[in-house]
């Protein structure tokens, strides 16, 4: 393994792309330690106090941006607006012709969508810039699940709130261009590689404290959980039902063509880690909600079930959101009448299942039994 890492290093044209994405990780890194301009430093660390005692929508939302947000940097709102402009397009390829043609030409079609792409991730990154900056800056942490209410922004003043809100929309644009340059230049998915290294850069701290607070033997406990949920993780991600096809064969002249056996590769997680991410990310639309409409009922509501990890309502509706975007997200990557239109062109067959709506309903039939265990 050693000698692998050493002949890594040793292709040029690889160590620069390997040199080239750890240096954007690290500006990635350092961004999430400055603050936007104009906001109470002695908050912030109250702020990140709480964030760590009382967990909930704060905590969660802090674990993807990679601690960004108690620190309130301007890469505070992480890469999940770009994510969920993501799914809402492909969402939207299904529901639109003209995105749907748009996605079958190709390259250019891509690049017209992934325009679209970012265009709604600026839309959404100001919605949740605004609504963080008026939530904090107005003392209204307690909507995030925190005990107690923090005050971001002392000075409440126009020019202060826009200041902080375009920094926070402006870091967002960075974040995204920072991981587009590291798919086209550099090794991997760069929304990938910086959602690892947001969820990754908190580890240290939470060791540390794990074993400042219970000692060594919780926090070896906590490693070895760790290492065997990570090691079923990957069991379960490369999990596979392979569904067998068959070609028959077809004579060209003097030649047999096609007679090959193959399979489908079927995921048994499909959505992979996209349903956690947008189902926070709708979970996070009632916080803001109750922070704009003066509805007393709904408030209280809000700070007392879906802001409480510990409560029921927020475990079952976390839960149900979970399970409802992963069928979703598996039903607009993998369509079950397309592929069943492709396999009935190229002459296959699904063994023991006719051609046409029954190896739909089969493939259909197959993957949500194997969607809700992944």
């Amino acid at each position: 393994m050693l000698g692998s890492m050493r002949n890594i290093f040793r292709v040029p044209d690889l160590r620069m792309k390997i040199l080239f994405t750890m240096a954007i990780l690290g500006a990635y890194r350092l961004g999430s330690q400055v603050p936007v301009p104009g906001i109470d430093f002695d908050a912030i660390l109250s702020l990140r106090e709480e964030a760590d005692q009382t967990g909930g929508v704060l905590a969660l939302l802090n674990l993807f941006s990679g601690g960004a947000l108690t620190n309130f940097a301007i890469f505070a709102l992480g890469i999940m607006p770009y994510i969920t402009a993501s799914i809402i397009i492909q969402i939207l390829t299904v529901a639109i012709p003209r995105l749907e043609q748009l996605q079958q030409q190709g390259a250019v079609g891509q690049k017209k969508i992934t325009q679209y792409t970012r265009y709604l991730t600026l839309g959404i990154a100001f919605i949740q810039a605004t609504g963080i900056t008026f939530i904090f800056g107005r003392g209204q942490g307690t909507a995030l699940g925190n005990t107690s209410a923090v005050i971001v922004i002392p000075d409440f003043t126009f020019p202060r709130v826009a200041l902080v809100i375009l920094s926070l929309t402006a870091g967002t644009a960075l974040l995204m261009w920072m991981g587009e340059l590291i798919s086209q230049r550099g090794v991997g998915n760069g929304m990938s590689l910086l959602i690892f290294a947001s969820v990754v850069s908190t580890i240290p701290f939470d060791g540390a404290r794990l074993r400042a607070v219970e000692g060594n033997f919780y926090l070896g406990a906590a490693i070895v959980v760790a290492i065997a949920m990570m090691v079923a993780i990957v069991f379960i991600e490369q999990g596979q039902r392979r569904i067998p096809v068959q070609f028959s064969k077809r004579q060209v002249g003097r030649k047999m063509y096609g007679g090959q056996n193959t399979y489908i590769p079927l995921k048994v997680n499909q959505s992979g880690v996209i349903p956690v991410i947008f189902a926070s990310s709708i979970l996070f639309l009632p916080v803001l909600l109750s922070n704009v409409a003066n509805w007393g009922w709904f408030q209280t509501f809000v700070n007392d079930y879906l802001t409480q990890p510990d409560s029921i309502v927020y475990i079952l509706f976390f839960g149900m959101l979970i399970v409802g975007f992963a069928y979703f997200y598996t039903s607009i990557s993998f369509d079950p009448v397309r592929q069943a239109d492709n396999i009935r062109k190229q002459g296959g067959f699904i063994p023991g299942v006719r051609p046409g709506p029954q190896t739909e309903r089969y493939l259909a039939k197959i993957l949500n039994r194997i969607t809700l265990p992944g």
